[in-house]
């Protein structure tokens, strides 16, 4: 059947909607200017030059000098405004930068569009309220080149950064900052089998938590320290005393392991229950997809404006398929329930913390803990509670550690 001879019978049977629909798939398969292509975001000569059967030592070199600021490059993707796990490392190299090193950022983006700018990436750092502002000095990753200066360690913060890491000529320290299992991100296929080889390349990890550094450690047999979660009390304050009758659901489609459109199920469950709760979307634009009941859309916002956000609810909801997020913790400083799906990974990674509802992947269980959390009648005491057992934590501990963590891999002794 020619193309014209299919396009005619699908008019016929399908109907307009349907043959354009297929045409228009039709035509995006050939193309395919913008799908996702397996091994489109690492350079394919950085995977190809790491043979990872052949064991490398990577060891601290000597100090120049006692006096000499240790020297550190950091290969990462290039942050975004919403990229909480950019956020994140930008935190710890916050702390490192404070403690006496210098940082040279390599950004590291293998699509030829859209193309990166250092100084667009300096703009978004200082307009955005979720980035440290940091000395460091950025440069773009060249595949031709490499790594290339005088560092004492390197740091790789993915699967694709790791075999740019791998290039660099001297066998200092490198250091594997994990913040998921990117293997999971992926179908099975190239994506994920080179991710997964990216855990045997004798690196020295560390994670956030203790679930990953003890899976990397006990299924590919790397070397792992892990940092505790925290939520930052000086911006994650509980403000609100009174009953609350709101909710807030973290959604990312574009990310599938955030489970999203599982949480539109138990959100159209708890609507049609209850459609008095008023349900708060946070994380991205979903006005497009559809959604059959009513909510407040906010996209993605500002750190600094989250706390508000998270005072008016009394339950925050929040999916993760591979490790947990940051988000229990944070709104719960600010006195939300945090709902989240229970995994050996989330309960792990939180401490099996008793103030998170870690539920089984059922919408109508999940919806009925919601309305539970909403309705309870000690729900003003119940929010002070665990708002408390938070405590007034900071990074500052989890800081401390990872500088102690990078003294110890690149040699350096402090004074007492």
């Amino acid at each position: 059947m020619t193309i014209i001879s299919r396009f005619c019978h699908g008019l016929r049977y399908e109907g307009v909607k349907s043959t354009a629909w297929r045409s228009a798939k039709w035509l995006s398969s050939r193309s395919r200017r913008f799908e996702a292509m397996p091994l489109a975001s690492v350079f394919p000569q950085d995977v190809v030059a790491v043979d990872w059967t052949q064991p490398r030592t990577f060891s601290a070199q000597p100090l120049v000098s006692a006096t000499k600021r240790p020297q550190i490059g950091w290969i990462i993707s290039p942050p975004n405004r919403a990229g909480g796990g950019h956020i994140n490392a930008y935190r710890f190299m916050e702390y490192l930068e404070a403690a006496g090193y210098d940082i040279t950022i390599f950004l590291y983006s293998a699509h030829k569009y859209p193309k990166i700018s250092l100084d667009g990436t300096r703009n978004m750092i200082a307009s955005t309220t979720g980035y440290p502002q940091l000395r460091a000095e950025y440069r773009l990753y060249d595949a031709e080149a490499g790594v290339t200066g005088d560092f004492d360690v390197i740091v790789a913060t993915d699967w694709q950064t790791a075999y740019a890491a791998w290039r660099y000529e001297r066998d200092v320290p490198r250091v594997y900052w994990a913040q998921d299992f990117e293997p999971l991100f992926y179908a099975a296929g190239a994506d994920s089998l080179v991710a997964e080889n990216s855990y045997r390349l004798g690196y020295h990890g560390i994670t956030n938590g203790p679930w990953l550094s003890g899976k990397i450690t006990k299924d590919f047999g790397m070397k792992a320290d892990f940092y505790d979660y925290a939520a930052d009390s000086t911006r994650y304050v509980r403000t609100n005393d009174d009953r609350r009758n709101e909710i807030v659901f973290y959604a990312r489609p574009s990310t599938p392991r955030r489970a999203s459109e599982f949480g539109f199920l138990v959100l159209q469950e708890l609507a049609e229950r209850r459609p008095d709760i008023i349900i708060n979307i946070v994380g991205a634009d979903v006005t497009r997809l559809g959604l059959k009941f009513p909510f407040v859309n906010h996209g993605s916002m500002q750190v600094a404006d989250l706390p508000d956000l998270y005072n008016r609810c009394a339950v925050g909801l929040m999916f993760s398929m591979t490790s947990t997020s940051l988000l229990p913790l944070e709104v719960m400083a600010c006195g939300a329930v945090p709902i989240t799906n229970d995994g050996g990974y989330t309960r792990i990674a939180l401490r099996d913390n008793p103030n998170v509802e870690f539920l089984p992947t059922s919408p109508s269980v999940i919806a009925d803990h919601i309305i539970a959390a909403v309705d309870r009648l000690d729900q003003v005491e119940h929010s002070r509670r665990i708002a408390q057992a938070t405590g007034v934590t900071s990074w500052d501990a989890s800081g401390q550690h990872v500088v102690s963590i990078f003294d110890r891999l690149v040699g350096m002794r402090r004074s007492s």
